[in-house]
Formats: structure tokens, C-alpha cells, sequence
């Protein structure tokens, strides 16, 4: 039986919550349903297709100079640093905040060069929205033709449980050993 997996950590033991580098959500954001695009074509949900104890969610895109592959960068690398029992029940997502040039053959390529196990999503620009507006990630600025000034998204990792909320977020400035032992405390906990 899996529970939900920050439950103590958000939920009232403030020395665990304190143990950790990630910034705790209490009460947890609550993950949007809407079915955006994996890289294959087909229907990917934050909630019902992950099926993983923590599931972590990065907002970025393909062009992005710097900040996002230096994030999937220190995922990538936390993820080496995990025992392979960890390692199973974690999953790394990345949703594009840019689907008009990023397609998904091109998220594919992109998110290969980091781990191929990450799964990419992209979709129309309103239903990443709407996604992203369910764990307060931000888009960046609306630009008059009604897509998005996509240098200036939010650059956090969010943390998805088994119950669909998000009770846990990371800064760009995460490393990968900060990440992997949030992840291995995370995962500890029952």
C-alpha cells in the first residue's frame, strides 16, 4: 500500500522539514488532471499516468540558454547518486512552456541528451497553463500575440506523491546531492 509520501514532512515534524533543501507546500498543492502530450502523441497526465512515490516536474523549455538544462543537468546527476531502489520510485517529467517550437520529437531529443528515462510533455499552451497554475509555477510574461516571454518562467522542481498533490518544491539553485537526499529522506518516509 503506498502513502502519501510527504506526509510528515509537511504535514507537522518541523525537524524533518527542516532536514530538508526543498521548500515544503502546506497545505500541498493540489495537481491539475488536465491531460496534456507525451513525446510519443499520446495523453500524459501529472495524475493519473504517474504512478511513481514522487514524481518530479520541471516547466521549461528546449531554447532555454542556461537555468533549465543545468536543472535536468542536477536531476540527472541526483538520480546516479541514488540507490537502484530509490531510483525506482522516482520519476523525472519535464513540460515544455514553449509547445509552439517544442514538439515532441524535439523534447525527446532534448531530454535524451539528459536522461532517457525522462519523460517529456508538451500539449496546447492553455492546458500547460492550467497545469501549471495547479502547483503555482509561473509561465513568464503573456506577450501580445498570446504566447509567453518563455525566459522568464518559473524555474523550481516541483513534487508530486501518490496522493497527486504537491507538497514539496526546489529551487534552480538545488544540487544534485541536496536533490538526492531530499529524494532518499522523501522516500524513507511511511
Amino acid at each position: 500500500m503506498l502513502v502519501p509520501l510527504v506526509l510528515t514532512a509537511c504535514g507537522g515534524d518541523d525537524e524533518q522539514a527542516a532536514s530538508l533543501t526543498g521548500s515544503p507546500v502546506d497545505p500541498p498543492f493540489t495537481v491539475s488532471s488536465q491531460e496534456l502530450v507525451d513525446t510519443d502523441g499520446e495523453p500524459y497526465s501529472l495524475t493519473s499516468d504517474t504512478d511513481e512515490r514522487l514524481t518530479l516536474v520541471f516547466f521549461g523549455y528546449t531554447n532555454c540558454p542556461d537555468i533549465c538544462g543545468r536543472v535536468l543537468g542536477n536531476l540527472s546527476s541526483a538520480l546516479t547518486r541514488l540507490s537502484e531502489e530509490d531510483r525506482d520510485q522516482v520519476e523525472v517529467v519535464f513540460v515544455t512552456t514553449d509547445p509552439a517550437r517544442d514538439t515532441g520529437e524535439v523534447v525527446r531529443d532534448y531530454l535524451d541528451r539528459f536522461d532517457p528515462s525522462f519523460v517529456g510533455v508538451t500539449g496546447e499552451l492553455a492546458d500547460i497553463e492550467q497545469v501549471a497554475a495547479s502547483v503555482a509555477v509561473g509561465m513568464g510574461e503573456k506577450l501580445p500575440s498570446g504566447g509567453y516571454e518563455v525566459d522568464a518562467h518559473t524555474t523550481t522542481v516541483t513534487g508530486i506523491d501518490v496522493a497527486d498533490e504537491a507538497p514539496i518544491f526546489w529551487s534552480q539553485e538545488t544540487s544534485p546531492s541536496e536533490f538526492a537526499a531530499d529524494i532518499h529522506a522523501l522516500l524513507e518516509e511511511d
